[in-house]
């Protein structure tokens, strides 16, 4: 079976549990936001699937830890070449069922493969330590072992990214996975199992839920004590919600979640760069991310200059279906989408002013106007208060001093950015941010080896860097006694 005029396979639609694809007792319609269309119908997992997944994931784990490090490593590479095969087709089945235009997907599909081959390349790089105890008489050896089947789940609007990041760091340190898909987005999450699959992975080791029913699959594994593990990207208010039920069985949680990320633009800044950057910080996938630029707070001294930058780079963006040449795609969904009135009102009653956009575009699919509102001063209506939208705030601020009171006025504090061209104020700025990631003159920062996540509301754990396997591992300590000769 193929997409309509796309030209390109249609990945599995079943669940794969326990080493093979499955139906369940029903489908759901996975839908193309740039048009509305329905492109595929795939199997909706129950809670019973869940617990099949996780039988599977249990039965698979003592064998999966005993593999050698090198064995995991070589599956890990194994995978990753046949990821950069299939380039094509994922890269357009991300955009077909995200929206977003196929330069981002390309560019998420390569971080992707970045993130994978660092995880093949650290799976036989992990040590303990040895050591003599602190009064002497016997030896301290240290050592991490996996901490068992995990269940991950991920959001719809890094779809591949998202599975790879966590999957790749469980994987590599011997766990097991069940990742739960996004409903919006599960022939992505699919397409990289497949992959998993055709590199040799053993049945159980990576198991994969489709479903509309979300919270049935994570009360039902959550509660289940065989879970040792959680890792879920998405809201902060669901990340409360399956922290509390984790707690119950004390699950080793890692939650990567809501932003509020502060654009700061100081004085001395070069005012083309933080424009250029502040489109990309902004609008990229719609401006549905968890590290967009939430609040764009400019010192008034250049302010003026910013602004008209800005606001006409923003003008020139060109919207569109992701499969052609565009530079912004829909929404994700008819209801993401038409939220944005709601919130235009409050930035409004708020005393924002609507400098370019501010409507829905009357097409098929779920498109915005790029819109730019700016405020007089600092203003509380968009502390704590995420858009995920294509819609970008401005404050000005009198000096650094308030732009960082400003900017740490918040209850998240996941990804954040300044701008200057004094490296000593930039670091000095940067390290009073209240803030797990500070973008330093640019509005990009994820990368393989860099620790990805926040503090506060924001999350808790980091995925990725030198940090990120070893949210899957669990240090073990054994005191040996040695004699003499």
């Amino acid at each position: 079976m193929t997409f309509q005029n796309i030209g390109f396979s249609l990945p599995q639609t079943g669940l794969y549990i326990d080493g093979e694809w499955r139906e369940s007792t029903g489908v759901f319609p996975v839908h193309n936001p740039a048009d509305g269309s329905q492109v595929a119908e795939v199997a909706n997992g129950s809670a019973d699937d869940a617990v099949k997944a996780l039988d599977a994931a249990v039965r698979a784990q003592p064998r999966w830890a005993r593999v050698a490090p090198r064995a995991r490593a070589n599956l890990m590479h194994a995978a990753h070449r046949l990821m950069l095969e299939r380039e094509n087709q994922i890269v357009r089945t991300m955009t077909l069922e995200s929206g977003k235009p196929l330069t981002e997907s390309k560019a998420e599909f390569n971080l992707s493969a970045d993130f994978l081959l660092w995880f093949a390349e650290q799976t036989a790089h992990l040590h303990g330590s040895y050591a003599s105890s602190s009064h002497g008489g016997f030896r301290v050896v240290t050592s991490h072992q996996p901490v068992g089947p995990c269940l991950l789940i991920t959001p719809w609007n890094f779809p591949l990214l998202m599975i790879v990041r966590k999957a790749g760091a469980a994987l590599a340190a011997g766990c097991t996975t069940i990742t739960k898909s996004a409903q919006e987005t599960p022939l992505t999450c699919a397409l990289f199992t497949q992959v998993l699959i055709d590199a040799g992975f053993p049945k159980g080791v990576a198991n994969l839920i489709h479903t509309t029913t979300s919270s049935a699959i994570s009360e039902t594994l959550l509660r289940d004590p065989r879970l040792r593990k959680v890792s879920f990207t998405g809201s902060t208010r669901v990340g409360s919600l399956l922290l509390r039920l984790a707690s119950e069985n004390i699950v080793n949680s890692s939650m990567e979640l809501g932003g509020d990320g502060p654009f700061v633009v100081l004085g001395d800044a070069d005012v083309d760069l933080a424009a250029d950057q502040a489109i990309i910080c902004k609008f990229r996938n719609a401006g549905q991310a968890c590290v967009a630029a939430n609040r764009i707070i400019v010192d008034r001294k250049v302010e003026p200059e910013f602004t008209e930058k800005f606001v006409s780079k923003v003008r020139r963006l060109k919207v569109g279906d992701g499969m052609e040449a565009v530079d912004v795609g829909p929404m994700i969904s008819a209801k993401q989408r038409d939220r944005l009135y709601d919130t235009l009102n409050q930035l409004k009653g708020a005393g924002g002013e609507v400098l370019t956009g501010g409507r829905a575009i009357q097409r098929p699919g779920y498109f915005f106007e790029p819109t730019v509102v700016r405020f007089d001063a600092p203003n509380a209506v968009m502390c704590s208060n995420e858009l995920f939208a294509p819609i970008a705030t401005i404050f000005p601020v009198n000096d650094a001093h308030e732009a960082l009171e400003f900017a740490n006025n918040s209850s998240f504090g996941l990804a954040s950015y300044v701008f200057t061209r004094d490296l000593t104020r930039a670091i000095a700025f940067g390290e009073h941010l209240e803030f797990g990631m500070v973008g330093i003159n640019r509005g990009i920062m994820a990368d393989a080896a860099a620790p990805f996540g926040g503090v506060k509301t924001s999350g808790i754990g980091r995925e990725a860097g030198h940090d990120g396997i070893y949210e899957f591992l669990e240090a073990k300590y054994m005191a040996i006694t040695v004699g003499d000769l």
